[in-house]
């Protein structure tokens, strides 16, 4: 009962995370760009990251069999979670490297990012409340 309780609050404290972030998009742009740029900017900005995706990841993997759509949730919860570990195994310069290539095609389409940040955020949010996986089954 108790991780699926904080499975709960780390899902739905990311969902909001990811729906606020849209809102500095829109509201304030520079400041979600400089944000977005300390994605793999260090080794420890690298590593910081991966815990937190795999604390999301592995939260997403407790709580999706009490979310609407739980085999999708468990998948994308898994996905993360490898994703991370992989990330973690490689060195953390390589990560930068691929975030320096891919950081001006996000920048330059940050709007449209927003909008996939925002939907993500409200479809986590609608999986957690819309079956009551917010409370132990």
């Amino acid at each position: 009962m108790a991780m699926s309780l904080l499975a709960a609050v780390v899902i739905v404290a990311f969902s909001l995370f990811l729906i606020g972030l849209t809102g500095i998009v829109f509201a304030r742009p520079a400041v979600a760009e400089r944000f977005l740029r300390l994605f793999a900017s260090s080794a420890r900005a690298h590593y910081v990251e991966q815990a937190f995706r795999l604390l999301i990841g592995a939260s997403l993997v407790v709580l999706s069999p009490a979310m609407w759509q739980a085999s999708t949730f468990r998948l994308i919860g898994w996905a993360i979670v490898v994703t991370s570990v992989g990330l973690i195994l490689i060195p953390w310069r390589w990560h930068q490297r691929f975030g320096k290539g891919v950081m001006p095609l996000v920048i330059g389409r940050m709007r449209l990012f927003a909008v996939g940040l925002f939907a993500f955020g409200a479809v986590l949010l609608y999986g957690v409340f819309s079956s009551g996986a917010h409370v132990n089954r």
